[in-house]
This record gives structure tokens, C-alpha cells and sequence, in this order.
């Protein structure tokens, strides 16, 4: 009888507890190196937007980082292109591929510089566009890669599910764009969004 009491309060403790928090990476060295690059090049330097898109895209992946506080102050999901026009893209749900050809459809990586604030035909009907500021994504503009939101995107994580691809342009949820664009809105500087795998 002990044995059978202990077994179901396990379960229930168990049960309970089925929620397991994932440890969230160190980006320790990108906020050091953004925030001295936003220094050197006249960047906002009070926050900046991360992209993780090694992470599974039904998770938070998408990062806005206070430099002064020196944490994350807000997340949420994040589209990635589906980078299916040139090649078979098998895994394209499961993981990001990069280009920065025209025409690919896929994300790219690298420091953007978030630009002027415009019409969307998309979510909120607002963009932001983004200057690519590397050689993996000096094909921003052209392309028409842009920040702006997605009525398809969720406003919480849905993993094991994942968010609908796009093509290339980093896409968000309508909710989470009315916090970016209020705090875009705000600021003088130019902000720094910069994506990694």
C-alpha cells in the first residue's frame, strides 16, 4: 500500500512539474561586439535586436536586448525564409538556409541597419526596412527583405509546431510588432538588428 502511494504522489509530482524551462543561450560576446558597434557607427545604444535562427522556429527567437540592464527585456517569434527557389530544401522547416541571392527566398545573416518606417501590405501594415550592412546580406533592399509582421505568426511559442516560412523577410506576430514599432518610433539613432545561426 506504501509502495502504490508513493508511486502515485511521484506521478503527481511529475506531472506537475512537465513544464522544463530550456537554458537560454549565452550571447554574452554578441552583445559586447554590437554594443561596440553601435558605438563606433552612431547606433542607438540603448538596445538592439538579436536573431537566433539556430533555434526551432516554434520557439522565442527573437531577442530585444537592453544594454543598459544588460539582459533580454523582451522575445517572440521570428519567421526564416524558406530558401526554396534555386535548390531543394528538404529540412527547410526544421532548420534556417542562408542567401543572399536575389529572388532565393531564404533569411540572410549579418548586422542590418533598421531604416526608414513604411506601408506594409502585410499584419499591422507597417515595415521597417532593413539596410544590409555585410556581404551576406548587402542584397537587403533589393530583395525587399524587411521587418514587419504576419497575422499567420503566433504571439507565444508553439513547439513543437513551427512558424510559416517567408521569403526572407524576418516576419513577427501583429502584437509583437506594436511593441517594436512603439519603441522604433522613439528613437533618434538608427537600431542595430543583426542575425545569427
Amino acid at each position: 500500500m506504501k509502495n502504490i502511494f508513493l508511486i502515485l504522489c511521484l506521478g503527481f509530482i511529475c506531472c506537475n512539474n512537465a513544464k522544463v524551462e530550456t537554458s537560454t543561450k549565452d550571447y554574452k560576446s554578441n552583445n559586447s561586439e554590437a554594443l561596440e558597434y553601435c558605438k563606433k557607427n552612431g547606433f542607438n545604444e540603448e538596445y538592439y535586436f538579436l536573431l537566433d535562427l539556430s533555434i526551432h522556429p516554434g520557439k522565442n527567437r527573437f531577442f530585444v536586448y537592453d544594454f543598459k540592464e544588460n539582459k533580454i527585456s523582451d522575445k517572440n517569434l521570428v519567421t526564416h525564409g524558406s530558401c526554396d527557389q534555386f535548390e531543394e530544401n528538404l529540412d527547410k522547416w526544421e532548420k534556417a538556409k542562408f542567401s543572399n541571392k536575389t529572388d532565393s527566398h531564404c533569411s540572410m545573416k549579418g548586422k542590418y541597419k533598421i531604416g526608414k518606417r513604411d506601408y506594409s501590405s502585410w499584419g499591422i501594415n507597417v515595415k521597417y526596412w532593413l539596410h544590409g550592412l555585410e556581404k551576406t546580406n548587402e542584397n537587403a533592399v533589393k530583395r525587399v527583405v524587411v521587418l514587419h509582421s504576419w497575422n499567420a505568426v503566433s504571439n507565444e511559442e508553439i513547439y513543437p509546431k513551427v512558424s510559416p516560412l517567408s521569403w526572407g523577410c524576418p516576419a513577427v506576430s501583429d502584437a509583437f510588432m506594436r511593441k517594436l514599432d512603439a519603441k522604433l518610433k522613439q528613437t533618434k539613432k538608427p537600431v542595430l538588428l543583426w542575425i545569427i545561426e
